[in-house]
Order: structure tokens, then sequence, then C-alpha cells
């Protein structure tokens, strides 16, 4: 039987959920791995502070590593918040006795809110005792200047900083991270066996950034459970935390925290959303008879977006890849059903969606008079949007006309909406629903 990895984050509770063991345990389940733990302190905190913290015993911190060690055995292990010396000793002592080689140090000093996490007096036993027995070490630049001894602000400080800690402590590898170096981009360095490697990534001006550390090390610490090279992990890891960053949970009233969990929800509303467009096909090649006399000269297309705090454009809206066509008297699916497939029908969606709309999906007819009156006596919300109103400067440009379609619903979302066209706009019937079967089914309701 395959060996579950078995991953461990030796560090502090935060009650907000968003960093700490909270934030490691959801990267260990994102990536796969089972996380275990031993918390060093349980802290008061929210988004905007940390009000109080508790130090646990450093004999009660190195049981809890015992007991899981005897038990399951550790892959990896990472350390966060061990905010003094006698918890850095018991953790160090756990280490050595266990000989746990792939240990990832998060050198956690001051909380996102500002508040001390490691006292001053602990910084030495960070430095003698849990340095020298790291696979890699973690720290941002504000973290690196104190092991270092020397400002860093720059990439050159942090590459010099970098291997001065591996040359002080014997830290097989060392990654400063680039979030407060004054760069364009994001850029981590990492020294690891007498090279520098450089590991870019564009700044996310809009993310959550709360647990960004923990969320990293834990996942560098989950990719080595998998047994992956150290310089994979770092670089997937790399990816792990630009993609929890960018999709963070914008909530409290502080620092946003991080979303690991991102990592498999968004290819899973992917699966779902491909999933949902097939079978609506199918329903519409099931009843052709009905759909057949209303296929617009563009063709038909079925759409559904995933969930919309995770929608960055069409990328993220399943389509007809070719649309469905009339071939004789038959309908065709004329490609494969994928991400990206659409652009018009999925930028609707979407400009609706951002709207505030509960809407993920839609199809369109061509523009029929009897479809709109069926509808309407049927009691399905329609809308009618005037495309000779569109500004000359949206009609002109490659897109913005489905945007401008979607910023005329201002009320309550219909179950349709049609236009009677334009110059070089054939006239349309769209109609929505909370998934791509719900909007076909609509549909077919209608036409019937």
């Amino acid at each position: 039987m395959r060996k579950i990895p078995v991953a461990m984050t030796i560090a502090g509770s935060d009650s907000g959920g968003g960093a700490g063991i909270e934030a490691d345990l959801k990267t260990f389940s994102a990536l796969g791995v089972h996380g275990t733990v031993a918390i060093t302190s349980i802290t008061a905190q929210n988004t905007y502070s940390v009000i109080d913290v508790y130090d646990l015993p450093g004999r009660i911190v190195y049981n809890q590593i015992k007991a899981v060690y005897e038990d399951m055995g550790i892959d990896a292990a990472k350390t966060g918040m061990l905010s003094n010396s006698e918890i850095i000793s018991a953790v160090a002592q756990a280490i050595r006795d266990f000989s746990i080689k792939n240990l990832v140090v998060d050198p956690v000093m001051i909380a996102k809110s500002g508040a001390r996490l490691l006292r001053e007096d602990a910084v030495e036993a960070l430095k003698s005792k849990l340095l020298p027995l790291a696979l890699v070490a973690t720290p941002n630049a504000s973290e690196a200047e104190v092991l270092a001894g020397f400002s860093v602000k720059t990439l050159d400080d942090a590459k010099k900083a970098a291997k001065t800690i591996h040359e002080k402590y014997g830290t097989a590898a060392v990654i400063v991270k680039g979030g407060h170096l004054k760069e364009l981009k994001a850029v981590d360095v990492v020294y690891y066996n007498g090279e520098y490697y450089l590991i870019e990534s564009e700044r996310i001006l809009d993310g959550c950034f709360h647990g960004t550390g923990c969320s990293f090390s834990a996942a560098i610490t989950a990719f080595l459970a998998k047994s992956f090279p150290l310089l994979n992990a770092i670089q997937e890891a790399k990816k792990f935390i630009d993609m929890a960053i960018r999709f963070g949970l914008k909530i409290g009233k502080g620092h946003c925290p991080v979303n690991p969990i991102a990592y498999i929800e968004i290819p899973a509303a992917k699966f779902h959303a491909i999933e949902n467009v097939r079978k609506a096909v199918e329903i519409l090649l099931e009843n052709q008879s009905l759909v057949l006399p209303y296929v617009p000269e563009v063709g038909i297309n079925v759409v559904e977006a995933i969930e919309a705090r995770y929608v960055t454009g069409v990328n993220d809206v399943a389509g007809v890849e070719g649309r469905i066509v009339k071939a004789g008297n038959r309908l065709a699916k004329v490609g494969e059903v994928k991400m990206g497939g659409s652009s018009h029908l999925a930028r609707l969606v979407i400009a609706l969606m951002r709207s505030g709309h509960e809407i993920y999906a839609a199809v369109n007819i061509r523009f029929d008079k009897a479809v709109v009156e069926k509808a309407i006596e049927k009691g399905f919300k329609v809308a009618f949007v005037d495309r000779r109103r569109e500004p000359a400067e949206i009609k002109e440009a490659p897109m913005g006309s489905m945007e401008w379609i979607a910023s005329q619903i201002t009320k309550e979302i219909p179950d349709l909406i049609y236009d009677v066209g334009d110059v070089g706009k054939e006239p349309m019937i769209r109609v929505l629903g909370k998934n791509a079967v719900d909007a076909v089914k609509k549909l077919l309701q209608i036409l019937a």
C-alpha cells in the first residue's frame, strides 16, 4: 500500500485562522499530505492585531513531536512561531533525537500586524541551535537583516544575505523572500550548493498577504514530504503561494489572509464547469428539432464560469470551441468543450457576475420575436437591450460590446436578454442560468 506522506508544522496557533498552524494545515491538505502539529504558542489574534500570547512549555512541544514521530514518522517538518529560547531548545533537541532531515525553518519574528512573535533573547537560540539543523530557511528581507547582520533592501543585498546566512549558521539552503525588496518584480533569492537561483513573479498588488510566509514554507515542506528535490519543491511552492495570494480571502478589517485552498478549488471548479457544459450540449443535441430553427449565423454557444472570486478572464469560463452550428438538417458541435472555448458569451457572463448578479452560465440563439413572446407568456423575466444606443467607440473596439450589454441590466437579473441587432450586429437572444444545464433547460422550456 502506498505510504501517505506526513508533514509536521511546529508553530503557533492563529485564532483568526489566517496564519500559523491553521494556514499550514490548509496548505498540507491542499497539497495532498497528512498534516500533523506541534503547537508552540496560542495567540489571540485577528487580521489586524495580536492581543495575547500564551507559550506552551518546551516539554509539551517536544512530546507533541515525539508522539507523532513514534506513531507515523515525519517525512518533513517546518517551524514557524518559536517565541522563546526554551521552545527553540526543545524543538532542536527533537529534530536531533528523531533525525528529521527535511526541516524548513521559517524564522518568524514579527506578525503582519507588527506584533513581535520572537523575543529578542531567543534570536541567538534560533541562530545557534535551529538554523544549523535546517535544510532550508525562508527569511523575508527584515528577518534576513537580523540573521545576516546588515541592511537588506535590494536584490544584491538579498543575494549577499542568503550566502551570509548559509555560511554563518550552516543552513544548507537559504531563501530570502522578495516581497519587501525594492524591485519591480517579486524576486525570491535562493542560495544552494554554492549557486544562486532567482525565482521571479509579478507583484500582486490587490492580493491578500496575511499568512504568506507560513503557507510558503508549509508548501515547501509538503513537497519535500512528497520526495520532491529541494529546488523543485521551492519552485512549486512559489507557484502555490502566488495563487494563494492572488485569490486571498477578502475578510477582516486588517491584512486579509491568503487562500491555500484555491490550489484545489480552482481546478475542481474548472472540471465541473466543463462537465456541466458537456451535459448541456448533450441536452441541446438531444432536442435538435426544437433548437435547429434558431441557430444564428455565428452559431450557438453554451458557457459556464467558475466561482466569481476566482474568475480573471475568459479562460475561467468553459465553452464550446468552434460553437454549435447548423449542418444541413442537424446540429453539429464543431469543437471540444474547454476553458476559454468562448469569447463573446463568456465576457457577457463575466460582466454580469462582476455586477453582482448570481449568473454563471448562458446559451445563445438567434432573435425571434415569437420566442420572446413565449418567454413572457411562460413567466420568464425578459430584458431588452437596444444596441443602436451602444457608443461608437465600443462598437469599433475589438472587445467591449458584451460588457456594455451587461451594464444595461441595472435591475434584477432576467432569464433572457435580447436585442434586435444593429449594423454588423446579428440580432440575438441570450438565456441565462445558474449553470449551463439550467440555462439550456430554460431555453427548451421557452421553445417547447
